[in-house]
């Protein structure tokens, strides 16, 4: 299966992740549904320490989710698996060795996302052929514990560097402290956590993404 979605949409600028962290894998599609009800185009499955096994179930059965609801499909961590189902997109961390490697892996048609965590980081990732970067955390994050936040002070010179590349700030981002990230310079944001948490996940992501269209 190749991947449907070959480019990040323009009003893709809430970055949702189902978080096995999170989320019990039983509850995996659910979740899937709730955030793509709630106006989510691009959706991540992030399932660290998980079996292979398990972590390849699930993502055969959020794919075609996000494919009917019109979303990119993102798989974290696993370029062949990602190749092998024909997600939308993979996402590596800086550890995940160069671009060229990991596009030999998926093929040309697959959009590639890299973390980044510093100024140096994003503009390197691009210049190897990222399609989107995730630039945090900004914040101290349970998502990622013991990494050193960054801070909001770069957002605006990276992203007017970057033009209308698809930058992704990430890393605490809440109800509270989306905001001062949008003062900051943010177009795009994603928010694991707190997201994963709300009483109605949906209504919380329509909340977010409406804020981030007046933008």
């Amino acid at each position: 299966m190749k991947p449907l979605m070959k480019y990040i949409p323009s009003d893709s600028r809430l970055y949702g992740i189902v978080d096995l962290g999170y989320v019990r894998p039983e509850e995996a599609e659910n979740t899937t549904r709730t955030l793509l009800c709630g106006g989510i185009r691009i959706l991540q499955l992030r399932a660290k320490g998980v079996e292979s096994a398990t972590v390849e179930t699930l993502a055969r059965r959020m794919q075609p989710l996000c494919r009917e609801a019109g979303a990119v499909f993102v798989l974290n961590d696993y370029p062949e698996m990602a190749s092998r189902i024909g997600a939308d997109a993979v996402h590596v961390g800086q550890d995940a060795g160069s671009l060229a490697s990991v596009r030999a892996i998926v093929g040309k048609d697959m959009l590639i996302g890299r973390s980044t965590h510093s100024p140096e980081q994003a503009l390197a990732a691009v210049a190897e052929g990222a399609d989107y970067i995730g630039f945090g955390p900004l914040f101290p994050t349970g998502t990622k514990p013991g990494r050193p936040s960054i801070g909001l002070q770069d957002i605006a010179a990276v992203q007017e560097k970057l033009g209308d590349f698809p930058m992704f700030c990430i890393g605490g981002i809440n109800g509270t402290t989306l905001p001062s990230v949008l003062q900051a310079g943010a177009r795009r944001v994603v928010i694991v956590s707190w997201l994963l948490q709300q009483p109605d996940p949906a209504a919380a992501a329509r909340d977010i993404i409406g804020l981030l269209a007046e933008r």
